[in-house]
């Protein structure tokens, strides 16, 4: 692979046949103190779970916080993102990766994603579009920064010119986040591992298939699969209620929306898309959708579902913690160590 041209990911080192993994993401819940990811990341390493997703929402840094808590933690390692594409250059993402490993002593990687129109045009002024294009190119490009090399790119949409990493390269691993077809077919191409938000395990089935068949189409081995749920053991009236009002925004959402349906939900997702008062959709959404695209319930109830997203195809389940009733995700997670162990 050229470094100047890095058309295709080099995957030398996929999973092992068969893996499945649990590993943690830091939940940034909107009706939480944001310092609770803290301890959501410490009790992750702690607790022995191999890796630790640090995104982005509305307050922390992702790159400020992954560097905050990494340095404290003693095992884990760092997944940064999915950060939207449209936000930060090639140079910034490979900038930032490299700062977090370098000052945490952690093994780091890097998830890209396109986010939403809200977010990139209304919050960060950037313009949101073709994301597929972007997050493909994106992904070319970062690739070789990741590796230490002196990329020279020009795409449509990113581009790097004379950039070389001056602290130690922590090595291209790169997730792309997916759901549509055109982002399947960039993480078919261009990515290590693709990462799905809050899937079925039928539409997540559904994914696999088309993410390996971008693949072959484009001569490369299938990435890894990894899938985002929200978790929560035994959880209380309030746990569900957060959790169902996380989902009020995707129930009119393209595909979304057609995923409930099929899930049993259609006649709430014809009421989402009349766009009524988001209060009066959280209202109208009964506890069975929050199980449905989760891992919801006793422990019995949740291996059993853990089963359905292995049967589908999932690689690495990402443990959500929900903690409205389960501070820093205590419960939730130590139950679920156990259960990986």
């Amino acid at each position: 692979m050229s470094p100047s041209d890095p058309t295709h990911p080099d995957r030398s080192e996929p999973p092992p046949s068969g893996a499945f993994r649990l590993s943690v993401v830091t939940p940034f819940w909107q009706d939480r103190p944001p310092e609770e990811n803290r301890e959501v990341a410490l009790r992750a390493d702690r607790l022995g779970f191999g890796e630790l997703w640090v995104g982005e929402m509305a307050t922390f840094d992702a790159f400020a916080f992954a560097a905050a808590v990494g340095g404290a933690c003693e095992r884990v390692s760092l997944t940064l993102g999915p950060l939207a594409v449209a936000v930060r250059t090639p140079m910034t993402l490979a900038m930032g990766t490299a700062s977090v490993a370098a000052l945490t002593g952690r093994p780091t990687r890097l998830a890209l994603g396109a986010s939403s129109a809200v977010v990139v045009e209304e919050w960060h002024g950037c313009r949101w579009g073709r994301t597929a294009t972007h997050l493909a190119e994106t992904a070319k490009a970062v690739r070789g920064l990741l590796d230490g090399h002196k990329v020279d790119f020009d795409g449509e949409l990113a581009r790097t010119h004379g950039y070389r990493l001056r602290l130690p390269a922590p090595g291209a691993h790169v997730t792309i986040a997916a759901f549509g077809p055109g982002a399947v077919r960039a993480a078919g191409r261009h990515a290590d591992r693709m990462v799905l938000n809050m899937v079925t395990p039928e539409a997540l089935a559904r994914l696999r298939e088309q993410l390996a068949k971008a693949a072959s189409l484009a001569g490369c081995p299938t990435p890894a699969l990894a899938v985002w749920l929200v978790c929560a053991v035994e959880p209380g009236d309030a746990t569900l209620r957060q959790i169902l009002r996380a989902k009020v925004a995707y129930l009119a959402a393209p595909g979304y929306g057609e995923m409930f349906a099929e899930a049993g939900f259609a006649d709430l997702v014809r009421f989402a898309r009349t766009r009524p008062h988001p209060k009066e959709i959280l209202a109208a959404m009964p506890a069975e959708l929050a199980v449905a695209v989760g891992l919801i319930g006793d422990i019995e109830s949740i291996r059993a579902r853990l089963a359905d997203y292995r049967a589908a195809g999932a690689d690495e389940i990402c443990l959500v913690p929900a903690t409205a009733d389960d501070p820093g995700g205590a419960r939730t997670l130590e139950a679920m160590a156990a259960l990986r162990d």
